[in-house]
């Protein structure tokens, strides 16, 4: 018995719609899982998150007692839910973010109410008719003129919420003023209710579990020069392949080839811009806390990051001629290479050293040294590279690629010397305790003793000797 055509293609389309019913259920549950496995992880790579949603639930049920408790409705009735709502667009990740919002917002509702009320009972001093045509006129002036605000940079960087919620309390108290009869009752209520909303965030985030944004400026402008460090670290096992019958004795090249992404670490760095400018802007309101102190120098750290990135571009360009297509070959390679590899060592501990200097706040003279061993290595590498332009049978088009490298290694040491120097002047106007100073404190009875001795010379000379003893217990 033939089946007709038709009827074998329903049966076809049946079977396919059966099976994509029947694997639905998986891959919706497929689908679920890797959701909360991207939720678990969200929440493992900081934990702070966490503690900051927590924190929001507490504060919206603290201000929601406005509404619940009969005896605080009955005092501030329906403009409780002004509270509410202050905590929702107040209350943010960082102690700097929730304070400059949370100033922001009481001091532009507090000079926008007296401005509005001020208006409303200056129009009241014509007809009823022109009275309308007073409050649109001012409204209309300063609506203009304070949206204009928001383009100056300045402004807009620290005070543009803060503008917005003078236009939105100005309009709204303005506005409804007109149809209101106790306007001062009504603007007194709202203004005590968002101040209740603010205060209870700012507490909120200062004392429980705070997130100090400086802090996390600091931390990053450390991370991000780490990063470079691990890439100069890796550049020359990397570029400079090791090769028997090439290597030259006592040189030990380190290769990163098994951590690819600890290499490609610096790619973050060039994105940080955005990050650094907002944390910094949010460290200038915050109060002195840790280490830092109020009116820390945060404009410090954006010039160190500015150079970090500049620093990383060149490392992008750098990283471009290990997978190049044209590469040198391998006997004008061998010729920078140690010059080369030493440079990057030295650059790279020379960042360590300012990592480790940040971090701890202390004194950074310990990348003094490499700094000035990089500039030794500049010099190497240049009669390095005069060496290889003078081998014989060498293409010059061979020597552009290493003479490119050898050209952005420089540049990236300079790079490297002026991030030092930013550093050593942050350690100045951040008060960076002394390296050496808890090395040279003596504890009391340890039994060291200093003295100093003149011995007789037939010389007139006026060398002294200086003899240190130590007691011992036998």
């Amino acid at each position: 018995m033939e089946i007709e055509p038709a009827t074998l293609g329903k049966s076809r389309l049946f079977a396919r719609g059966w099976s994509w019913l029947k694997a639905l259920p998986a891959r919706k549950f497929k689908k679920v899982v890797e959701a909360a496995k991207s939720i678990k992880q969200l929440g493992q790579d900081d934990p702070r998150r966490v503690i900051h949603c927590l924190k929001v639930g507490l504060a919206l049920t603290l201000v929601s007692l406005l509404y619940y408790c009969k005896p605080l409705y009955e005092v501030f009735g329906d403009t409780g839910i002004w509270a509410v709502l202050t905590v929702v667009m107040v209350l943010e990740f960082t102690v700097g973010a929730t304070i400059s919002k949370g100033l922001n917002r009481g001091f532009a509702t507090l000079f926008a109410g007296a401005l509005a009320i001020g208006t409303e009972y200056f129009s009241r001093l014509f007809d009823r008719k022109a009275e309308p045509i007073v409050l649109g006129v001012l409204l209309f002036f300063l609506a203009t003129t304070s949206s204009f605000t928001r383009f100056i940079p300045r402004i807009k960087a620290r005070y543009d919420y803060g503008v917005m919620i003078f236009i939105l309390t100005f309009s709204l108290v303005s506005v409804s003023g007109y149809r209101t009869e106790n306007l001062l009752e009504m603007a007194h209520h709202r203004l005590s209710t968002i101040a209740i909303g603010g205060a209870t965030c700012i507490i909120m985030s200062v004392f429980v579990c705070p997130v100090w944004a400086g802090k996390d400026l600091h931390n990053l402008t450390a991370s991000n020069l780490e990063k470079l460090a691990n890439y100069l670290e890796g550049f020359g096992g990397e570029y400079f392949q090791a090769d028997p019958d090439h290597e030259e004795e006592g040189i030990t090249i380190t290769a990163s080839k098994d951590d690819k992404a600890l290499l490609q670490g610096y790619k973050s760095v060039l994105n940080s811009k955005n990050t650094e400018e907002s944390l910094a802007n949010f460290a200038r309101w915050e109060p002195g806390h840790g280490g830092f102190h109020f009116r820390h120098p945060w404009n410090q750290y954006l010039k160190i990051g500015a150079l970090a990135r500049q620093c990383a571009h060149l490392i992008e360009v750098l990283d471009g001629y290990i997978n190049s297509d044209i590469q040198p070959p391998p006997e004008i390679r061998n010729k920078i290479r140690e010059s080369s590899t030493k440079m990057c060592l030295e650059l790279s501990q020379a960042l360590r050293a300012l990592v480790s200097s940040i971090k701890t706040m202390t004194d950074p003279s310990a990348a003094d040294p490499h700094v000035k061993c990089s500039k030794t290595s500049i010099n190497d590498l240049k009669i390095a590279l005069e060496a290889a332009s003078e081998l014989e049978n060498v293409d010059l088009l061979a020597i552009i690629p290493i003479a490119s490298v050898a050209s952005i290694l420089t540049e990236i040491a300079k790079c490297v010397e002026r991030i030092s120097e930013l550093v050593h002047e942050l350690s100045l106007l951040a008060y960076f305790k002394s390296a050496a100073t808890s090395d040279q404190q003596e504890p009391a009875g340890s039994g060291l003793h200093r003295g100093s001795v003149r011995p007789v010379l037939d010389d007139d000379s006026d060398r002294t000797i200086t003899i240190i003893v130590q007691a011992t217990n036998v």
